[in-house]
């Protein structure tokens, strides 16, 4: 088992390159088996979540050329082997309910894919997904089976195009009757649709492969399916929560990284915060150069939201970084229930946090009066000491990380997996910028005397 032995209190110094992101090329890796033509997509990191699409993908039918080394990817399904997701997929990541959307349209058959998998924080509205799809002609049936549960569904009669309004803007669901309205009959109208930068990559890719697509200014998207698809190249664009949690490092631990491939326009409203508490920051032609400026003033009042506004995935690094701003700050979650579960690590490490389950904001949000601890009070500034810890998903993992980073004294994180799900080549971007750590791997005496009987 991958430990990281982190020595913290040294500032971050340095440059560091932004991989691509991983909530874009996984999406795009689905949606590239909507046809029989060939996809090239460049800038692909080689991480966790990537991996695992590609083996999915690899098991429907799709046959995969990857360079690892230079982050080219070429991908071509002449035809599916099968549309059955099998259930190892079931807890690895979001991507498996995606492939509805993707496979309904291109087969006659049952489609069936396990249950959704990810990090642990929330519940995921897969409804959104279900309902939508149902209103677009699929049969849908949700069954389970001992431990075990997936989702059985066909569309015999093909899928058709119709008005969808989405009760909330979810990311998935917008994807997801993208795939599905791209071979669709006639016209699918999605509204109150996700607008995120990587829902728009996912749009401009089916509009590379043939899928005439319209975004309009009311978070409406218009698209006429197809039979008629092309082949198609894209580069995959810089990971935005990479970016901003390399930013929090750099500021955190009173040092200054130049984060190349960090863009502003993706970023608007989390550098607001960095200003707003006083942190350092230059736009330059290839990045953003982040910096500690001096002392950090907290008083500082953050929701999250769906885009424009402040990016959920930011939010636990950020919280991180507020343990170090003097005064009290107030972090508002409003697009999941549970994501402030990690909070209790950072507490036994010496953080000052509170959870509370009213709406701390400036309106009530979907999560009022349902008994979700889902705004947090954070006092600094707060010394941070080093502990233990077992890594539980992808994004609490970096706030750990960054964390320890900051903390006097030695850390061990464990469960690195999770973490390299989402960040490529983390230990030479942390040697690169200067952090006192090792990685080792730890004896499991148990398992190793099961090796030897």
């Amino acid at each position: 088992m991958a430990l990281l032995q982190i020595e913290g209190g040294t500032p971050l110094q340095g440059h560091v390159r932004v991989s691509g992101a991983k909530n874009v090329v996984t999406k795009l890796l689905v949606a590239s088996l909507l046809s029989n033509k060939k996809c090239r997509f460049t800038s692909v990191p080689d991480i966790g979540d990537v991996r695992v699409t590609v083996e999915l993908c690899r098991e429907i039918g799709a046959l995969i050329e990857w360079d690892r080394e230079e982050g080219v990817l070429e991908t071509i399904t002449p035809e599916l082997k099968t549309s059955y997701i099998p259930q190892r997929f079931s807890g690895a990541n979001r991507i498996p309910i995606l492939m509805l959307g993707a496979l309904l349209g291109r087969t006659n058959g049952e489609v069936i894919v396990p249950t959704v998998g990810g990090c642990d924080i929330g519940k995921r509205p897969v409804d959104f997904h279900v309902e939508a799809l149902q209103k677009m002609g699929a049969t849908i049936e949700h069954r389970r089976m001992l431990k075990e549960s997936a989702w059985f569904a066909h569309a015999h009669d093909g899928l058709h195009g119709t008005v969808i309004t989405l009760p909330y803007p979810s990311v998935g669901a917008t994807e997801n009757c993208l795939l599905a309205g791209s071979t669709a009959t006639g016209t699918t109208v999605i509204k109150n649709a996700a607008m995120e930068p990587e829902v728009v990559e996912l749009i401009l890719f089916l509009q590379k492969m043939g899928v005439p697509v319209t975004i309009e200014s009311d978070r409406t998207i218009r698209l006429l399916g197809t039979n008629r698809f092309y082949e198609a190249e894209h580069k995959i664009i810089p990971d935005r929560m990479e970016a901003a949690s390399w930013a929090t490092a750099a500021i955190a631990t009173k040092g200054r990284i130049f984060v190349e491939g960090a863009e502003h326009g993706r970023m608007i409203s989390f550098i607001n915060k960095i200003r707003q508490i006083g942190g350092g920051f230059d736009i330059k032609e290839h990045g953003i150069e982040f910096f500690y400026t001096g002392s950090l003033q907290g008083g500082l009042h953050l929701e999250t939201d769906v885009h424009p506004g402040f990016m959920t995935d930011w939010q636990q690094p950020f919280v991180v970084l507020l343990t170090q701003t003097q005064g009290l700050s107030i972090v508002h979650e409003t697009v999941y229930e549970n994501r402030f579960g990690y909070t209790d690590i950072l507490r036994e490490m010496g953080g000052d946090l509170t959870l509370f389950r009213h709406c701390l904001g400036g309106s009530e949000c979907r999560f009022a009066l349902k008994h979700f601890a889902h705004s947090l009070a954070v006092k600094g500034v707060t010394p941070l000491y080093g502990k233990e810890i077992v890594i539980p998903d992808l994004r609490a993992g970096f706030a750990y990380l960054l964390a320890a980073l900051v903390a006097s004294g030695k850390s061990k994180l464990s469960g690195l997996h999770f973490l390299e799900r989402g960040y490529e080549k983390l230990d030479a971007k942390l040697e690169a910028l200067g952090a006192s750590f090792s990685r080792e791997e730890e004896r499991v005496p148990a398992l190793e005397e099961a090796l030897v009987n």
